[in-house]
C-alpha cells in the first residue's frame, strides 16, 4: 500500500506515459485519461487486491473501465505494474498492438473486460459483483464512469440492478469532469444533480475531490464498510488535470498532444 506521496508520484509518472504514448500514437484521448488518473492510480496501487504475478486469482478485485477511451490511463498503471513491459506503451493503436485503442481482454494482460461501447461498463461490473457472491468470494469490483457516459441509459438500468441485489461487493465511480467530447455535459445533455440520482436510485453516494488522495482513499474505506447497498463515488474532477493548458479545454478530450505541446507538458509534469 501506498502512501498519498507515493501515490502522488506515481499519477505524475502515469500522466507522462499517457501524454508519450497517445501523442506517439497521433491519437487517443488524453484529456479523460488525465482526469482520472488520481482515481486510478489509488485503485491499483492502494485499494484493491491485484497482482501481475496471479492475474487470475479468482480472489482478486476487478477494475471495469466502462469509459475505454480513458484506456491510455489504464494501460499506464497495468505497465508500471508489470503486467507487460513498459516499451508496448510506444504501441498504442498501431495494427496489431496489444494496446489497442479500447481496451481488450483477449491482447491485453490485466484487462477485465473488453469496453468501450459507453454505458455498458457498469453492467458487466454487476455481473462480475453478483458473479463473486454467488461463489462467496470476498472479492470487490470497481467500475470508472464518464461524466457524458452517464447521459446513457443502459447505466441507470444497471444502477437499478444493482441495488436491487444490494451488490455492497460493488463500487462505481463517476471521473465528473464536466466536459465530453462536444463540450460541457451541462450543456450537451445536464446530468445533474448525478448525487441526488444515483441516491434515488438505492446507492450509498460519497462526493469527492478526485484529485485529493486523502478523500479518494477514505471514500474506498467507507464503501468498504458499507453494507447491503453498492456505492458510487462521484468524483468532481479536472479534464486534463496536471497539465496547465490542456485543463478544461474541451479540444483535448480526443485529441492526441503536438510533439511541441508534449515537450511543455513534460516539462510541467517534471
Amino acid at each position: 500500500m501506498s502512501n498519498n506521496s507515493e501515490l502522488a508520484d506515481i499519477s505524475k509518472a502515469v500522466r507522462r506515459e499517457v501524454l508519450k504514448m497517445t501523442t506517439a500514437a497521433g491519437s487517443g484521448h488524453p484529456g479523460g485519461s488525465l482526469s482520472s488518473a488520481d482515481i486510478v492510480t489509488s485503485l491499483y496501487f492502494s485499494e484493491m487486491k491485484q497482482s501481475a504475478k496471479n492475474p487470475n486469482d479468482p480472489e482478486r478485485d476487478k477494475f471495469i473501465l466502462s469509459k475505454g477511451h480513458a484506456c491510455p490511463l489504464l494501460y499506464a498503471i497495468l505497465a508500471e505494474l508489470e503486467y507487460f513491459p513498459k516499451e508496448e506503451l510506444s504501441n498504442l493503436r498501431k495494427i496489431s498492438s496489444m494496446l489497442q485503442g479500447h481496451p481488450d481482454r483477449n491482447k491485453t494482460p490485466g484487462v477485465e473486460s473488453s469496453t468501450g461501447s459507453l454505458g455498458q461498463g457498469l453492467s458487466v461490473a454487476c455481473g462480475i459483483a453478483l458473479g463473486d457472491r454467488l461463489s462467496k468470494r470476498k472479492s470487490r469490483t470497481y467500475c470508472l464512469i464518464g461524466c457524458g457516459e452517464s447521459q446513457e441509459g443502459q447505466v441507470w438500468e444497471a444502477a437499478m440492478s444493482a441495488a436491487h441485489y444490494k451488490l455492497d461487493n460493488l463500487c462505481a465511480i463517476v471521473d465528473n469532469n464536466n466536459l465530453q467530447i462536444d463540450g460541457k455535459t451541462s450543456e450537451v445533455m445536464n446530468i445533474e444533480p448525478i448525487a441526488d440520482k444515483w441516491k434515488a436510485f438505492g446507492w450509498n453516494v460519497l462526493e469527492i475531490d478526485g484529485h485529493n488522495f486523502n478523500e479518494i482513499l477514505n471514500a474506498f474505506k467507507e464503501a468498504r464498510a458499507c453494507k447491503g447497498k453498492p456505492t458510487v463515488l462521484v468524483a468532481k474532477t479536472v479534464k486534463g488535470k496536471g497539465v496547465s493548458f490542456m485543463e478544461n479545454v474541451c479540444g483535448y478530450h480526443g485529441m492526441a498532444l503536438t510533439a511541441e505541446e508534449l515537450e511543455r507538458a513534460l516539462e510541467e509534469l517534471k
